[in-house]
């Protein structure tokens, strides 16, 4: 099955991993990392500064997809649209 996101296809048969999650800060200099949502919602409570959403893709070891939104309702309705792909 091919599925877009943001005008790029992906065959879900080379896809490893397809997760949502908050970018923050990790107080070193301008670095970021990635972070569940669940811990977002539930542990963070303004303990790191967010600086983005995303939906990240792993096709193997080496090549990698980000989509990067300024909020998580963006990456919601995103989100929204490549379930809509997978039920059809």
């Amino acid at each position: 099955m091919i599925i877009t996101i943001e005008s790029k296809q992906f065959d879900t048969k080379e896809i490893t991993q397809l997760y949502p999650a908050a970018v923050v800060k990790t107080g070193y200099e301008d670095e970021t990392t990635q972070v569940s949502l669940e811990w977002i919602d539930v542990e963070s409570k303004g303990k790191v500064e967010i600086v983005g959403y995303g939906i990240f893709i792993n096709m193997g070891e080496e090549n990698k997809h980000e989509f990067i939104y300024d909020t998580r309702d963006q990456m919601d309705k995103c989100i929204s649209k490549i379930a809509a792909q997978i039920q059809k």
